[in-house]
């Protein structure tokens, strides 16, 4: 699968065309696509992975960014409206769990189908953090909160035509989850499963409960040793956490399911 398959929204590194269930990611502020790539080799053939590609960074370095969550959400749920077709999990980290929250909602308002499960991951629940002045600070601000999360390699910042270019889509991204303000809206009828680093200075465990208002459904927390960025060096066992929520049958069982329109 290639964009010109999904749309400029969507990338998938291995296509699994009789998966009977796909995992659509959502990445942090300044992430992309590629913070996922490495889930690819640890899925079963029967989950297909999909991640949900912002513009203005890696392939879609000339794109023009998106700071509006509306506008950003309104493309990408109808390109995952596309994929409904058969069974699917949501997950999103840090800014990508209020991507992904207002997508599911933005699906439920198009008549989609809701997944199975939305995993977040990473942030208080939209309505629990508001503003925030992080887009206002000059780059070196901007550098101290990056370093303060880690997750950016300390040579992407020392370089100056390369800490410049992220930094541009890093600002970005913090404006639109800053400016971010979530409008009321009926709980989600979907299971919904917080995953958190215990030593996560951005999420602690009593605020990881506050999704919990947010499904009429099942709820559930998970707690993995680490940071904000837990689940880079934790990437095996949120995979399997994840996959513990499925049916058995959607794991084990290849389904030959029709192709695409």
């Amino acid at each position: 699968m290639n964009a010109a398959t999904f749309g400029p929204w969507l990338r998938c590194y291995q296509r699994r065309p009789t998966a009977a269930v796909r995992l659509i990611c959502f990445a942090h502020a300044g992430g992309g696509a590629g913070s996922f790539r490495a889930w690819d080799a640890l899925l079963p053939p029967s989950v297909e992975l999909v991640c949900v590609q912002y513009p203005g960074r890696e392939d879609r370095f000339a794109d023009p960014l998106v700071d509006d969550m509306s506008a950003l959400t309104t493309p990408v749920a109808d390109a995952v409206a596309r994929l409904a077709n058969r069974p699917y999990l949501v997950f999103g980290h840090s800014m990508g769990t209020a991507v992904a929250y207002e997508t599911v909602q933005r699906l439920r308002g198009l008549g989609v189908r809701q997944p199975q499960w939305l995993f977040v991951s990473g942030r208080p629940a939209p309505g629990e953090v508001v503003g925030g002045e992080v887009h206002r600070r000059d780059d070196d601000g901007l550098c101290a909160e990056l370093n303060r999360l880690g997750g950016t390699h300390d040579e992407v910042l020392a370089d100056p035509e390369l800490r410049r270019a992220v930094l541009g889509y890093v600002r970005n991204d913090y404006r639109l989850i800053e400016t971010y303000r979530p409008a009321p809206a009926a709980p989600l009828d979907c299971p919904i499963m917080v995953l958190r680093g215990e030593d996560d200075p951005e999420l602690d465990d009593g605020q990881a409960y506050g999704w919990g208002r947010l499904t009429s459904g099942r709820f559930d927390v998970r707690t993995f040793p680490g940071d904000h960025f837990y689940l880079v060096p934790q990437r095996r066992a949120v995979i399997s956490a994840i996959l513990s929520k499925l049916d058995p049958v959607l794991t084990r069982t290849p389904v030959a399911w029709p192709s695409m329109p």
